[in-house]
């Protein structure tokens, strides 16, 4: 066969990318000033928030994961044939779903009438977390992430020919009707990339927003393991990234926090995912971002069912933020009974925490929200210096908890650089795992107590009640 056959195709292909290239250059390098991003979006919840996105009026949407819920969450049981949870635990809470099921989740939430809206005039991207990912707190040793990534940038409308995307051969073949198994093109082609990590560069010269989203499941080592969240691959590209073209601007999302770990002080009731619960990947990353020397770099994060802003001064020269916001349906409160809600923001308030940004605008005094909530980013850059103002908002879209800052405060050198004496405690420099003991565990000695004092007290009650009891009988027989 003439090797000469596929090069029409070839020109076809290369015609076909220039153009879509151009166009999508255009739409980049206008001007962005707002980004909206949100995380924790269960298919079947109203999802009333889009209406408070699509008035913020975004450019950039940005998705962090747990974009549809598609695994199973089974009952808790204690005895019986699936057991759930107990010392006698034989069978997991949740289990992946099929494929055709996660279709059509993703097809339920795609269709939502508000996230329609927004899609119609906004730029949508994003990232995955464990339950698009196929499987709550999963990692690298999920073997149903090779099909599940396709689901999610045919959810995000990823183009056919993006690295994200295994490229099917019997696909390409009606475009290229016959080439070389051998040729360098069909090579190319049939590479693809492990992970949906992914930047994009938006707006003019000098004005530039680079985002970064990371994977933090493709590749991520047990828990309690402090092995790799990224693995080598993704951490090659990152460096490639961060020591690429400055930008005025760059926004890494993370699905799971970076900056706060408050498993670390609420253990061992509540567990979250974090950076923090892999200290030597973090290190790695503040580190990265510090020797880069890339000023204006903050992280946006989702995945605990509360929006929180969080800050770190001991890595980079200035003070590194983490807006967590989750989620858009999913979040604390909405899990339990209304009345209950005060005890929600009651342990909030009560939960040590060296990172929170604490500030008397916030809605809740605890300055963490546990409402569905969305992540808003507004920059002036008319003014002078340039601001930044980030917030997280609620359902009306109103503002909970938000920074507002000259961009020059993110620039090396703002601060004199940060450190933490042995033994000492410095807010938003001391991790919360180096915490005294008595302040670490406060939250679970205030349990403790509490279920101690209520046993005791009905253990007295029901001495009490037995005591009067009998001489209630003692009396009676008398009579």
């Amino acid at each position: 066969m003439g090797s000469g056959r596929w090069w029409p195709g070839l020109v076809v292909i290369a015609a076909v990318v220039v153009v879509a290239s151009c166009a999508s250059q255009g739409k980049e390098h206008l001007l962005v000033s707002r980004i909206a991003f949100g995380s924790c979006a269960d298919q079947n919840d109203p999802q009333h928030i889009w209406d408070a996105i699509v008035k913020f009026d975004p450019q950039v949407f940005i998705w962090l994961g747990d974009n549809i819920y598609g695994d199973n969450k089974r009952p808790f049981n204690v005895f019986g044939k699936e057991r759930t949870i107990g010392p006698w635990k034989n069978a997991r809470m949740f289990v992946p779903s099929p494929k055709q099921e996660m279709e059509l989740r993703y097809k339920k939430a795609k269709t939502k009438h508000g996230y329609s809206r927004l899609r119609e005039k906004t730029k949508v991207i994003g990232t995955w977390d464990d339950h698009d990912y196929g499987l709550n707190d999963a990692g690298k040793e999920f073997d149903g992430k090779i099909t599940n990534q396709g689901l999610l940038l045919d959810f995000l409308d990823e183009p056919q020919d993006s690295p994200r995307r295994v490229i099917q051969m019997d696909n390409l073949s009606t475009v290229v009707e016959s080439y070389q198994e051998n040729s360098p093109w069909l090579q190319y082609y049939r590479r693809k990339q492990d992970g949906v990590y992914a930047s994009y560069t938006f707006g003019p010269v000098g004005r530039q927003i680079k985002v970064i989203l990371l994977d933090t499941r493709y590749h991520r080592d047990p828990l309690l393991s402090d092995g790799t969240i990224l693995g080598n691959s993704q951490w090659t590209w990152l460096e490639k990234e961060l020591n690429g073209p400055a930008s005025a601007i760059t926004i890494i999302g993370s699905s799971i926090q970076v900056i706060s770990n408050l498993s670390a002080t609420t253990g061992p009731f509540i567990s979250s995912e974090a950076w923090g619960r892999f200290p030597m990947e973090r290190n790695r990353l503040f580190k990265l971002i510090a020797d880069s020397k890339r000023d204006g770099v903050f992280f946006m994060s989702g995945d605990v069912h509360f929006g929180e802003i969080t800050r770190y001064d001991c890595a980079t020269g200035y003070p590194l933020y983490d807006i967590t916001s989750s989620g858009l349906t999913r979040s604390v409160e909405e899990e339990v009974p209304p009345p209950l809600h005060f005890l929600v923001r009651l342990v909030a308030q009560w939960t040590p925490t060296t990172m929170r940004v604490m500030d008397p605008n916030c809605r809740f005094s605890s300055c963490a929200y546990g409402q569905p909530n969305f992540g808003a980013i507004e920059i002036d850059w008319n003014a002078t210096p340039v601001t930044l103002k980030i917030e997280v908002r609620d359902i009306d879209g109103l503002p909970v908890a938000g920074i507002k800052m000259p961009l020059l405060e993110l620039k090396a050198g703002s601060v004199p650089a940060a450190t933490v004496e042995t033994g000492k405690y410095r807010r938003h420099c001391s991790l919360e795992s180096t915490l005294p003991w008595l302040v670490r565990y406060r939250l679970a000695i205030l349990l403790f107590s509490a279920v101690a004092i209520f046993l005791l007290a009905l253990i007295a009650f029901a001495s009490a009640a037995l005591s009067l009891s009998r001489r209630w009988l003692r009396k009676s027989k008398l009579d």
